[in-house]
């Protein structure tokens, strides 16, 4: 197998299904893998913030989960995909601060979650596997060819979902 296909916060990559694709330090941030279960073609991306509409002149539409969600779709299905076959894992949505505060913008990592699975349910696609919240950072490696999301963490046993 190559390089993994790296994909930086705020962003999105494709992913061949005989190629691996990675990101790294996911705190509050959701990792949204997808995979078209026929053809294997898979895609991660790395949202920031749960929803785009309070932001003007957003250009950047991997950043939060209502755009970033629906374009790595678009993408997918740009090159073959087909949204009824695809299904997601996602790791990360930690709450990284501990803070006597409980307002919603400390709850971050909490509120992209649930962003990132209400996104993908308005598109029918299911979500399998899921390693979300705690109190700690995620890298994560994602595998189209056998639908391997692996999560590694500092100081936990690496998991695969």
């Amino acid at each position: 197998m190559s390089e993994l296909i790296k994909v930086g916060m705020a962003d999105l990559k494709l992913c061949p299904k005989d190629q691996g694709i990675t990101t790294l330090g996911l705190g509050s941030c959701v990792g949204v893998a997808l995979v078209d279960k026929i053809t294997r073609q898979g895609g991660l991306a790395h949202v920031m913030l749960p929803d785009s509409t309070a932001i003007r002149n957003n250009t950047n539409v991997a950043k939060f989960a209502d755009t970033g969600v629906a374009e790595l779709v678009r993408q997918m299905e740009a090159v073959g995909a087909k949204r009824s076959r695809m299904v997601a894992k996602i790791a990360g949505g930690a709450q990284m601060f501990a803070f006597q505060n409980n307002s919603a913008l400390v709850k971050v990592g909490e509120r992209n979650v649930q962003a990132v699975k209400a996104k993908l349910r308005e598109f029918g696609i299911p979500i399998l596997a899921e390693d979300t919240g705690l109190n700690f950072g995620r890298t994560v490696e994602f595998f189209p060819a056998t639908g391997d999301y692996v999560i590694k963490a500092v100081g936990k046993p690496v998991k695969t979902i």
